[in-house]
């Protein structure tokens, strides 16, 4: 009995620290025996969760958990959701999908169906896991399939209170349940989960929302302190245990802001993920951040606060604007006040107490914001409007006349980044930002021919780029010179696709045999390793690597139409039946599968129902001349 009241005595003094620890005052650990003052910078600290943080600073937490920031992201329930359900039908008219969302047992679903007159010829139901997005523009929607995360083809839009296809599944590129969310994704919707570094979009743990460590940095090292009684009195000295980002420079404090409200074309440095970045760093350290410029184009993108804010003159005179000049990031916006705002406005804008505002009847009381930042859409958001934050004298608003021209690609948060910095920029943006207009991979390559140090980063940044070129020879020529035991995941898969392309199928083989061993859980490399193993005729091999994709990931089509075709090869007619049947239940649209379909209807003698996917191939695609000549055979 006296051991256990011992122990609760330890406990209590702990919390009582713990509560103090900002009302007394003693000194702080020593600073670190580097460039940055703030101990909790190093990689040896870890991150311990908003929960701690509530139990000295629970009035803060209580506020910041209504914020944009706190509502970041959460499992999907009906309280996080802010949509509507009464009239949630969407149709895809490219691709001949609906959509419903729906509330059932407690949950929250989506269906994908079609329709051949009154009859439903396709019905997929998937459970809603994650809702992204605070609601004050979107809810987005993300399903988990054993830890491996996409995004859903619906959105609601709280501002119109509307549903609509999400942004980019527009116009014919409705990608349905198989966009991957990556390290990229939720590294700025949500706290920093945990990822299986073997795969692309598996993750072990998931955070529910951005907490208190995203600005502040990892608290293991605070929260050790203060219950060791190493107290500090803030008012009076730093606690250099936690970043606070009021006492960071300026430009470490912009940065600190850029690293989410900067979306663009990010270029990481060599050895560096998307979780590197912690606060006191400098965003350059960790990556670059590319946003196009164009001519005749005064729109902007959703998440380019910063980007607008930085051409501003209230930041490029001043020296001293910063987001949280104007942004009390523990406060949500909705209860901030425009007075908050003003204010900010007028620490500057004031000379003896005079506004200098000259337009009639405006007053230091008046709404600063609606003239000077007015809201807007957005060229990537549909049906959202947000203030602009390039901040500037109302202009008139004008018709844009002419085409729009692309000038190039300018680098945000870094002011001379090398030219291999530049290629991979230009081969990122060519690859996933503007439709693979080749003038940008030409950029590539020109910024490529500048790079003076041919090291590894250069030799894999050639595998990149010529193989996105299909020059294959030269993919081939920078592998080698790169070295095989330099070969990251992607390098490897790259090599393998070009050595196939070439005829090299044993190579291919050892290739993406290499990528499977550095992302054992990309299932990407696992379905293209299957496929290679297939023609080298070790169906064995691929059976196994098939059936352990499926294990992992049950809605992965490719696998289980490939998997049918083996087994087909191999007599097993009934199996390969459920495995097609399986993989059109997923997918009613996936060419080779139903090329595989109508192959088995002849192996069963069907004829018209071989004739029928055929037709329908045909009917998506003209083009698909393995689709004609076998419509050609079964008609003669």
């Amino acid at each position: 009995m006296k051991k256990s009241i011992w122990i609760w005595c330890l406990l209590a003094v702990g919390l009582f620290f713990l509560w103090n620890c900002n009302n007394q005052s003693q000194e702080t650990s020593s600073k670190p025996n580097n460039s940055s003052p703030w101990l909790n910078i190093h990689d040896t600290v870890n991150y311990v969760g908003m929960a701690k943080c509530a139990m000295c600073h629970d009035t803060i937490r209580h506020t910041f958990v209504h914020t944009g920031m706190g509502q970041s992201f959460d499992t999907a329930s009906f309280e996080k959701s802010a949509a509507d359900y009464h009239h949630p039908i969407i149709y895809d008219k490219t691709v001949n999908f609906y959509y419903q969302a729906f509330k059932s047992n407690g949950s929250i679903f989506m269906r994908e169906f079609r329709l051949e007159g009154r009859d439903t010829v396709h019905n997929r139901v998937e459970k809603i896991d994650y809702i992204v997005g605070s609601g004050q523009h979107t809810n987005s929607h993300l399903s988990s399939t054993n830890g491996y995360l996409y995004q859903m083809p619906m959105t609601f839009y709280t501002q119109q209170k509307k549903w609509d296809l999400p942004p980019g599944f527009e116009n014919g590129n409705n990608s349905r349940f198989s966009r991957i969310l990556n390290s990229e994704c939720i590294s700025c919707h949500n706290s920093l989960p945990e990822m299986d570094g073997g795969s692309e979009n598996k993750f072990t743990f998931m955070p529910k929302g951005i907490s208190c460590e995203r600005c502040h940095g990892p608290g293991e090292l605070h929260v050790h302190e203060k219950l060791k009684g190493v107290l500090v009195d803030t008012k009076k000295d730093t606690d250099f245990t936690i970043v606070n980002p009021k006492k960071l420079s300026f430009d470490l404090q912009v940065s600190l802001c850029q690293r989410c409200h900067l979306q663009g074309n990010a270029v990481l440095k060599p050895g560096k993920s998307f979780f590197d970045f912690r606060p006191g760093m400098a965003l350059s350290d960790v990556m670059s951040v590319f946003l196009p410029r164009y001519e005749n184009d005064p729109s902007f993108i959703m998440a380019s606060h910063a980007d607008r804010m930085t051409q501003s003159k209230c930041f490029t005179k001043s020296g001293k604007l910063t987001c949280i000049t104007c942004h009390n990031p523990h406060v949500s916006v909705k209860v901030t006040g425009k007075q908050a705002f003003n204010d900010a406005c007028n620490s500057c804008h004031t000379t003896s107490n005079k506004h200098l505002c000259t337009k009639a009847g405006i007053t230091a009381q008046s709404n600063c914001v609606s003239c000077h930042m007015p809201r807007s859409g957005t060229k990537d958001i549909p049906h959202v409007t947000v203030h602009d934050h390039y901040i500037r004298k109302p202009e008139a608003k004008t018709k844009v006349t002419g085409e729009k021209r692309f000038i190039g690609l300018a680098s945000i948060n870094e002011k001379n980044p090398s030219a291999l910095t530049m290629a991979k920029a230009y081969g990122q943006f060519f690859e996933r930002f503007d439709n693979g207009k080749i003038q940008h991979l030409d950029s590539a390559f020109h910024y490529l021919k500048l790079v003076k140090v041919r090291d590894s980063e250069y030799w894999k940044t050639s595998v990149y780029l010529n193989f996105m070129k299909g020059n294959f020879s030269e993919v081939l020529e920078a592998g080698n010179r790169l070295g095989v035991g330099n070969w990251d995941a992607w390098t490897a898969y790259r090599m393998g696709e070009t050595q196939h392309e070439m005829g090299m199928l044993s190579e291919a083989v050892g290739s993406l045999k290499m990528a499977v061993k550095r992302q054992p859980r990309n299932l990407e490399f696992q379905n293209k390793l299957a496929a290679y193993l297939m023609e080298s005729q070790d169906f064995a091999s691929a059976r196994k690597t098939l059936e352990w994709i499926i294990q992992e990931n049950p809605k992965e089509v490719q696998a289980w139409n490939n998997l049918g075709f083996l087994l087909l090869q191999s007599g097993n007619g009934a199996k390969a039946g459920d495995c097609y049947r399986k993989a059109l239940a997923l997918d009613p649209d996936y060419e080779p599968l139903l090329m595989n379909w109508a192959g088995y209807c002849l192996y069963q003698g069907n004829i018209p129902e071989a004739k029928k996917f055929i037709s329908k191939i045909l009917k998506r695609n003209p083009q698909n001349e393995q689709a004609k000549s076998v419509l050609e055979q079964l008609k003669s």
